[in-house]
C-alpha cells in the first residue's frame, strides 16, 4: 500500500478494516501476549525483592491513564521504575514540567528527578514494558500499534485525532522500530499516521523484529 496524503486522509476520515487483518492480529497479539507475561512473571520474581526492601520499597506495578481506541480510558501497566507519585512530583515542578511538555512529555534521565537507579536500568532494558503484554491480554492495546498517549498529548495530532483513535494502541509501533523515542513530535505524529493506513500482518512481524533488534542494542528506550 502507498503511503497516504494528509489530503486524502481528511477526505477518507478513519483508515479501512481488513476483517482478515483484524482476525489474524488478535490471534498474533494473544499469542505473543502469553508468552511475553510468562517472560514477565520472571522479571516479578527477580524484581520483588528490590521493591520489598530498600530504597524502591513499594508497590512494583506502576498503572497510568492513557487514551486507547475509540478515546477510551485504560490502565497501562509497567514496572515501577519512578517514585511513588511520580506524576504528581512533576506536576508540582511548574519549571520542568513545562519542559517535559516541550521536551516531547519526556525528560533527560539526568534531570529527571522521579527516576530510581532501578529504575533507569529496567527502562534502558525495556524491561518495565513487560507488564503491558497483560494489557494486550485485556484487549486494551496490541503488540503493534501507535503509542498510547496521556490525554493532553492528543493535541499533538490535531485535525488527525480521530485518526488516531480509530486503532488500538500497541505496546511497539512504527514509531519506535523508526527509532524509539528519540524521535519526537512532529515527526512521531507523521510516522504514528503512515502505520494506521499502511498497517498489514507483514508491516506488523517487520515492526516486532525491528523492535527486538532496538530492544537488545538498547537503542532508544521509552
Amino acid at each position: 500500500m502507498e503511503k497516504r496524503s494528509y489530503e486524502e486522509i481528511s477526505q477518507t476520515g478513519y483508515p479501512n478494516d481488513n476483517l482478515f487483518y483484524d482476525i489474524s492480529k488478535r490471534i498474533l497479539d494473544v499469542a505473543g501476549a502469553l508468552f511475553g507475561v510468562l517472560i514477565c512473571l520472571f522479571f516479578a520474581v527477580i524484581l520483588s525483592p528490590f521493591y520489598i526492601f530498600g530504597k524502591n520499597k513499594g508497590p512494583m506495578v506502576f498503572k497510568q491513564l492513557r487514551t486507547g481506541k475509540n478515546g477510551d480510558a485504560f490502565y497501562i501497566y509497567k514496572f515501577r521504575s519512578m517514585v511513588i507519585n511520580a506524576e504528581q512530583e512533576l506536576k508540582n515542578n511548574k519549571i520542568l514540567y513545562k519542559k517535559y511538555i516541550e521536551n516531547n512529555y519526556k525528560l533527560e534521565q539526568h534531570e529527571d528527578p522521579r527516576i530510581t537507579k532501578l529504575g533507569a536500568f529496567i527502562r534502558k532494558t525495556s524491561i518495565d514494558e513487560f507488564p503491558q503484554f497483560i494489557n494486550v491480554l485485556k484487549g486494551d492495546m496490541s503488540l503493534v500499534g501507535p503509542r498510547p498517549v496521556v490525554e493532553e498529548e492528543l493535541r499533538e495530532y490535531g485535525q488527525f485525532k480521530h485518526v488516531f483513535l480509530a486503532v488500538k494502541p500497541g505496546i511497539t509501533g512504527y514509531w519506535q522500530a523508526s527509532g524509539r523515542s528519540d524521535v519526537g513530535y512532529p515527526e512521531r505524529t507523521d510516522i504514528e499516521l503512515y502505520y494506521i493506513y499502511n498497517k498489514s500482518l507483514k508491516l506488523d512481524i517487520k515492526i516486532i523484529i525491528k523492535t527486538v533488534l532496538s530492544v537488545i542494542k538498547v537503542k532508544g528506550a521509552y
